[in-house]
């Protein structure tokens, strides 16, 4: 281990680097970091990073799944919960079966159970890269709250069906019986251990007397408190991770200071970022004992790419069948209850298909597939499921990770009129603020309004909707005058947000970034 340490360090370097590259010639930097993993296999000599299969879950996806949910807006995620759901439970399931379906059907010694554990892996689309690759063209709201909304609950879905794969193909048998009723305690307790546990982070955060150091601490342990609990009883500990964190995420203006808030998301940026880019290299670095596994199974490295091309058309045509399946739904939906839209159109559905890149969660599922039976038998197949998993990462992530934005810009997508225009809301915004913080001083503190030259210029800067005014001195009984103008204004785009569905929450969200770096920047005054 130590005498690869150095080895490590090139390799975060690498990362960054790789990113970098990406982000200057606009591309995903998961399509990048994918290929340079594979690169690895043809460098004589790389070391190869072990990582015991077990603690691959506990490592990666509780911080990769909490800060998703962290970052996704709760009322985003309702205002489409039936197209999200479908996509992230019923699509998912359905993939499944028809990878294994596939899988029986025309890969020797392929199991209904290996083939459903191999659908259970590859069957969840992957949020990162689509991020990655829809920040560099302009996408309607619509879509990529969806896409987030969806890569929360896929996860939780696909995984889910992984551990009953899991059990079928170590037990021999499946008793539906009793996989109605643990699927059930997996969802009902995974949920319920989630938010038990958010809500005692939350007042341990409130009552402690914990400062911003311990407030980020608390955050990072937070989501491994989540998925150990509900895993050590047998619960979703992806839907606790999930549930949790959309809990916290809900209810983090009451509990975390703005010093927290801005800190504590660098960190996790960084935490992220990392994590990321390790988990799509951690396949390259394995590739070469993936491959000589395949060899001692038996299977030519050109038959397994083979057996991977065709499990991704599986994913990529069941992908794009349930993007316009859906919008049949929807239609015949409409003549029964409310839908969002009735008339989503025909070229919506069809990027919406074509975002279906796999990886962060396909990656750490594979790698998590033990080497061993409990009899201490060889698990079945498991070099052959890795490489088919690797191969559908890259073809979707290079196929359409590369195309996806070309298509978006021929395509060029309606405006739907989900929310108002980002100007107009801006201005809504700022008029409101201002209304709230001038009704708040001349109510409450009239005589320092004539006062403080200071306050002065504030309602001055209120009154004509501008930018801040350079700063000027403020006494103490200001301060305490203007922080509790922050917080009005804070409380108002949060109550505003949770009214109104035709405000973006991600133009709110940087409002209330802002009044926190401009809380921050009362307190070095």
């Amino acid at each position: 281990m130590l005498e690869h340490f150095p080895f490590y360090l090139a390799l975060i370097v690498l990362i960054v680097l790789l990113i970098m590259l990406a982000n200057k010639i606009r591309v995903a930097y998961p399509v990048l970091l994918v290929l340079a993993g594979l690169a690895f296999y043809f460098i004589p000599g790389a070391p190869v990073l072990k990582i015991d299969p077990e603690l691959i879950f506990i490592i990666f996806l509780p911080p990769l799944l909490y800060e998703a949910a962290w970052a996704n807006s709760w009322k985003e995620l309702w205002h489409w919960r039936r197209i999200i759901g479908s996509f992230a439970f019923v699509v998912v399931f359905l993939t499944a079966i028809s990878v294994a379906v596939v899988a029986n059907a025309f890969i020797p010694g392929f199991s209904l159970a290996l083939g459903f554990l191999l659908g259970g892996i590859v069957s969840p689309p992957d949020a990162v890269s689509a991020a990655a690759i829809l920040k560099f063209v302009k996408v309607p709201k619509r879509m990529s709250s969806i896409l987030e909304g969806e890569s929360l609950l896929n996860d939780a879905s696909s995984l889910i069906i992984f551990r009953f794969a899991m059990i079928a193909v170590a037990t021999g048998q499946f008793v539906w019986q009793q996989a109605a009723l643990s699927f059930a305690w997996m969802l009902i307790g995974g949920v319920g251990i989630g938010l038990f546990v958010a809500l005692l982070f939350l007042k341990a955060h409130k009552w402690l007397p914990t400062e911003v150091n311990m407030d980020i601490i608390l955050s990072l342990v937070t989501p491994y408190a989540m998925y150990i609990g509900a895993e050590e009883v047998h619960a979703s500990g992806v839907l606790a991770v999930v549930s949790g964190g959309l809990f916290l995420s809900y209810h983090r203006h009451s509990f975390l200071s703005g010093s927290a808030r801005l800190r504590g998301e660098t960190v996790w940026q960084s935490l992220v970022f990392l994590l990321n880019g390790l988990v799509f290299l951690l396949i390259g670095l394995d590739l070469s004992e993936i491959i000589s596994g395949l060899h001692q199974e038996g299977i030519s490295i050109y038959t397994a790419t083979g057996y991977g091309l065709l499990i991704t058309a599986v994913l990529i045509v069941g992908r794009l069948l349930a993007g316009y399946g859906a919008v049949i739904v929807t239609k015949l939906a409409s003549y029964v209850i409310t839908v969002a839209d009735k008339n989503p159109g025909m070229k919506a559905p069809l990027v919406l298909g074509w975002t279906g890149m796999r990886g962060v969660v396909s990656l750490a599922a594979a790698l998590s597939i033990p080497t061993v039976l409990a009899d201490g038998s060889p698990f079945p197949h498991r070099n052959l499921i890795l490489y088919i998993t690797f191969v559908v990462i890259l073809v979707t992530l290079v196929l359409q990770g590369l195309t996806l934005p070309v298509l978006i810009k021929k395509l060029q997508l309606p405006v739907f009129n989900d929310h108002l225009p980002e100007e107009e809301t801006e201005e809504l915004i700022r008029e409101a603020l201002a209304k709230e913080s001038l009704d708040y001083l001349q109510s409450n503190h009239p005589d320092l309004l004539t006062e403080s030259v200071y306050l002065q210029k504030m309602a001055r800067q209120w009154k004509a909707q501008i930018n801040p005014a350079e700063p000027s001195t403020m006494n103490s009984q200001v301060k305490a005058v203007y922080y509790k103008i922050l917080e009005k204004q804070r409380q108002w785009l949060i109550a505003r947000n949770n009214s109104d569905e035709r405000i973006d929450e991600e133009i709110v969200r940087h409002f209330l970034h802002q009044l926190d770096l401009e809380e921050e920047k009362l307190k070095a005054e």
